[in-house]
Order: structure tokens, then sequence, then C-alpha cells
């Protein structure tokens, strides 16, 4: 399975626009993606950021008439949004752990975050969290995580994650001592833009909110 990621800022005082569009795009939107196999597809939207996620089988490749059903669903849109990621093209796959795959998504929850790297630090982000694929080596995580994917495009990161709620437990003292270590140098290279370390800066940001499903 393959997963893919992309992003778009809304133009200004266009977000009503843009969700007005979606409605009106979206019974031809799902009927696309079932012709073609794509499965779990989800907007998401942090002010006025898109960040879009979904999968899709091993090299399945579009043909040139779903590639131009493709076109025109965007096209019909394109007023709303600048891209933020190449169109077509993957952002660039910063972190992964895939973990056990559920294919019942009736008992997860998404955690889904976005922030801005500082100027210059994008290797920098992407060598620490290779540090953590290269500790983890070939295990595979039980869980609670799945499907947990980081992607970068035009200076921001955007996160994916699937968390089975059946799993989850309180963190201990110990595990919160790490989280916290590794937010605060997180903090030296990026800037948030949602309210996933807001627990512990004391600041206010806006929590990320699906606009849309399609599995």
């Amino acid at each position: 399975m393959e997963r893919h990621a992309f992003a778009m800022k809304v133009k200004d005082d266009m977000m009503n626009s843009y969700r007005q569009k979606l409605g009106e795009i979206w019974k031809d939107l799902t009927l696309f993606l079932d012709r073609n196999q794509v499965k779990n597809f989800s907007i998401w939207n942090t002010e006025r950021l898109i960040f879009g996620y979904y999968e899709k089988e091993d090299d399945a490749e579009l043909n040139a008439e779903e590639k131009a059903v493709r076109d025109v669903l965007i096209e019909k849109m394109a007023e709303t949004f600048e891209w933020i990621s190449e169109p077509g093209q993957d952002m660039r796959l910063m972190y992964h752990n895939y973990g056990f795959i559920r294919e019942n998504k009736e008992l997860i929850r998404h955690r889904v975050f976005m922030t801005r790297l500082k100027d210059g630090c994008e290797e920098e982000y992407k060598a620490r969290h290779d540090g953590l694929i290269a500790q983890r080596g070939d295990t595979v995580d039980p869980g609670p995580d799945s499907n947990f994917t980081i992607w970068s495009a035009g200076g921001y990161i955007f996160g994916y994650d699937e968390i089975d709620t059946t799993m989850e437990v309180d963190e201990t003292p110990e595990a919160r001592e790490t989280t916290v270590a590794w937010e605060t140098r997180q903090l030296e290279i990026m800037d948030w833009i949602t309210d996933d370390v807001d627990w512990m800066t004391g600041e206010w940001h806006p929590a990320s909110r699906r606009l849309a499903w399609h599995n």
C-alpha cells in the first residue's frame, strides 16, 4: 500500500468558498476515488492550511481519462487555494512508523498536526527523525499508533497518525519527561501551528479539524 499526501493554503477570505466548492464536487470526487481504488482519503484544516492524505495500491497509476477527471475536479476549486506541495507529486516524507495497520477505522482517533520549520532547519528535522527510525530498527510498533507519517513541503511540516483507542494508556511520569525533552528540543527548529504542545508551553493554537473523509 502506498501513502500519499498533499498540502494547500486557502486564499484570504476564501475558506467559506473552499468548503462550499468541496461540497459541490464531493459526489464526483468520491466516485473518482472509488473507481481508482483510493482509500482512507481525508482532508484536514488548520487556519488557512489544508492537508490531504490518502492510500492506494502499490504502483496503481491513473490512465489518461482519469487524469483528465482529476484535473477538472481540481480546476473547479482552483480559485480558492494556492498549492504548497507540487501538484501531482508527494511531499517529502520526513518520518514513518506504519505499525500494524487497522483496517477497521471505527475505534481509532486521529492526530494530525502542522508546524512551520525555522529557516534552514529541514535537514536537521529529517536527521532527528531518521535517528528514531534507526533506533526502532526492524521492530514493528504494535500500537496504539499506526500509519504514522510526517511530510514536509514549502517550509511546513504535516503529521498524520491513526491511534487505536482500545490500546491507549495514560502516560507514565517517565514517558512524560521523555516527551517534554523531545518537544523542547523540537522547539529549537520549528514553530507550532496546531495545539499539540500547548499543554507544555502554555501558548494557544487552534486544533486541526477534519473537513472530509471517504474510505
